[in-house]
């Protein structure tokens, strides 16, 4: 009979050691693409307000009657407001823009946006947000470094319901929001959009200006669904 020779406390930690490497050589990828990538998340979100306006009686066919006219939209999925005597507002917001030629949409540039006001609004909300651009001035405030909305291109609140029309609507942006609490007070009107240029240089892998990612010399593949659903909006 065989004797078995007895493992040494060295030897058998060795073999803790090397099997616990292997474990995590296998697990550090699955943890790595289960990882919460906070720009991926807006994305989708945003995808998600896109699909859900589309599917809004209330809005999808005053959206539907922009579309010819639509050169970019501006989607916030949150916008967070709230207010007691002094309110503020905040929210995370991405621009793409449709090709005149093409008819494709851009890859998304990530923005911010705040604002203060003082007066008598109470309470809190958060809202969807989908603001159509309608001209090149509404396009080329979103390249520069950061704008107040409705100063130098108008801004309106859009009309929505069944057998909602647009005609004799001019302003630059028309701004349809989908409100998910209650609110008094506090209007989208004079909140300071600035670009986001941390996430935009996450997302993307280099730093890069809203109108180089809107023309394309960035990319990432994992943002075209927005562009894919955005579209079906305006069909």
């Amino acid at each position: 009979m065989r004797s078995v020779m007895p493992v040494s406390p060295e030897k058998r930690v060795a073999g803790i050691a090397g099997c616990a490497l292997w474990a995590l050589a296998i697990l550090l990828p699955v943890w790595a693409s289960a990882a919460v990538n906070p720009q991926q998340e807006l994305v989708d979100e945003a995808q998600a307000t896109v699909e859900a306006f589309n599917t809004d009686a209330g809005t999808k066919e005053a959206l539907h009657t922009l579309g010819p006219e639509t050169r970019a939209i501006f989607i916030l999925p949150d916008f967070f407001r709230w207010g007691f005597l002094v309110g503020g507002a905040s929210g995370k917001g991405l621009l793409i823009v449709r090709d005149e030629k093409t008819g494709r949409w851009s890859q998304p540039v990530f923005y911010n946006v705040a604002s203060m006001n003082i007066g008598a609004q109470v309470g809190t909300d958060v809202s969807e947000i989908i603001v159509v651009v309608r001209s090149k001035k509404g396009v080329e405030q979103f390249y520069s470094a950061g704008f107040k909305l409705g100063a130098s291109a108008g801004l309106a609140a859009g009309p929505t319901g069944t057998g909602t029309s647009t005609h004799g609507l001019s302003a630059d942006m028309v701004a349809y929001a989908r409100k998910k609490g209650l609110f008094a007070g506090v209007a989208l009107g004079g909140a300071v959009v600035t670009v986001a240029e941390n996430e935009n240089g996450a997302y993307y892998g280099r730093s890069a200006t809203p109108r180089e990612i809107i023309e394309g010399s960035v990319t990432n593949p994992r943002s075209l669904e927005l562009g894919h659903v955005t579209r079906k909006l305006f069909e």
